[in-house]
């Protein structure tokens, strides 16, 4: 009797009564695929699953469009200048009333910070205030004559939530969550880090994918382009698709929040700047960009000094939406960065103004032939201005090391084109 009592104290109890975890596995919640839900989106979806909501009921909106704008948000508009967040009341409308069986719950976080693999090398990782406050303008509009969510039976979430301060994480989204799932703050916290490990696997499988394309080109001295914008812009609707053009001609496209983090292709890339002092790390952008507070523009301004330095990047995108205050002030410096290494530069700006298919198809074109003329030039001409032996080496069978070593600067190897060009202009 002493130890069937004695083993009782060491039973486990479940985490969430039964009643309560079938209720959980039936909830249906949709999140509006939009702004910094897209390079956030894995967080959510380990976040929900780790608290017992069904895969099957996590329902994200469609891709932008103007048919959804036009079908499920007519009428719903807020007054405000950015695009991407008037196109929001298109997703909400589609969550509200356009799902054969309806939500419960549309979440829409309003993230103010974000998680940022430039860490402690720039002076904060803030989101876009106006994607900050996307959440509550396009609530408004579904909001302003009458409450549609309360008519539709739907609970409207939206959290502040700073992703960028794992510790300061859990808190906002407990106090919202608890409205409509039985929580215990234990539980929620374990959620949390759930949502950190999907987001850091799904990461970690885009940049091996990522470095997987590099090994290519560097074994048959191919050319890729790599994308510089932000992460909503991977939406057809808002970016209209422009690097799967050139993808459909064979030049494989990077994006430069998913690039390799491999530290020998780093120090290969940056080491001699490091060592003398330069730069703190591979990750420094204070030698070209001093007001680093935002973590998208940040990440832009990084990706094109690897653009510069990256020999089988032949070619860079730029993507910018209509007179984004952020963007803005970064448009020069970056182009020049890119351009002083001889690497091609294309700028699509004002990307939701009326944009004509034909127009875009003549400007991909017009990139598709500078690729085939210029890509070799410029791959040989970066790689001569680093060291001979990459990281790829191994993998780049056939690679003549010997012609690269020959075509090297005097000196320490470093690009005269590198430094502090850009900061200085």
């Amino acid at each position: 009797m002493k130890l069937s009592t004695r083993l009782s104290w060491y039973r486990t109890r479940p985490s969430v009564p039964p009643a309560e975890a079938a209720r959980r596995a039936q909830l249906r919640i949709g999140i509006p695929k939009v702004l910094s839900v897209w390079g956030t989106h894995q967080f959510w979806i380990g976040l929900l699953t780790a608290l017992g909501v069904a895969p099957r009921n996590i329902v994200f909106s469609s891709d932008t469009s103007e048919q959804q704008a036009r079908r499920w948000g007519l009428g719903r508009g807020t007054v405000e200048s950015c695009h991407p967040v008037k196109c929001a009341s298109g997703h909400y409308g589609e969550l509200l009333f356009g799902q054969r069986q309806k939500i419960d719950v549309l979440l829409h976080p309003m993230i103010s910070s974000l998680p940022s693999f430039l860490g402690p090398h720039v002076k904060a990782a803030l989101a876009c205030p106006r994607d900050v406050a996307a959440a509550e303008c396009v609530r408004a509009g579904f909001q302003r004559e009458r409450d549609l969510f309360a008519e539709h039976g739907v609970a409207y979430l939206h959290p502040l939530v700073p992703l960028g301060e794992p510790d300061l994480v859990a808190q906002p989204l407990y106090e919202d969550l608890r409205s409509v799932l039985a929580l215990q703050r234990t539980e929620l916290e374990t959620a949390v880090a759930a949502g950190y490990r999907a987001l850091d696997d799904f990461a970690a499988r885009l940049r091996g994918a990522a470095r997987e394309v590099l090994v290519e080109c560097a074994r048959n001295m191919r050319p890729c382009v790599m994308v510089l914008a932000r992460p909503y812009h991977m939406d057809p609707g808002l970016g209209h698709g422009i690097e799967t053009e050139l993808q459909a001609h064979g030049y494989p496209v990077l994006w430069a929040q998913h690039l390799p983090l491999d530290p020998a292709l780093l120090d290969w890339l940056f080491g001699d700047e490091i060592r003398r002092g330069e730069i703190r790390g591979p990750f420094d952008i204070a030698d070209v960009w001093l007001s680093s507070y935002s973590a998208n523009t940040n990440e832009i301004v990084w990706g094109a000094k690897v653009a510069a330095r990256l020999p089988w990047i032949s070619c860079v995108l730029r993507l910018s939406s209509y007179e984004c205050g952020l963007d803005q002030p970064t448009l020069t410096p970056v182009q020049r960065i890119v351009e002083a290494s001889g690497t091609l530069y294309f700028r699509f700006g004002d990307l939701d103004a009326t944009k004509p298919a034909g127009a875009l198809k003549l400007r991909t074109e017009t990139i598709l032939h500078y690729l085939e003329r210029q890509s070799q030039g410029i791959i040989r001409r970066k790689l001569a201005s680093l060291a001979p032996r990459h990281p790829f080496e191994g993998a780049a069978a056939g690679h003549d090391s010997g012609e690269v070593a020959s075509r090297r600067r005097h000196g320490n190897g470093r690009p005269a084109w590198l430094g502090a060009q850009a900061r200085r202009e």
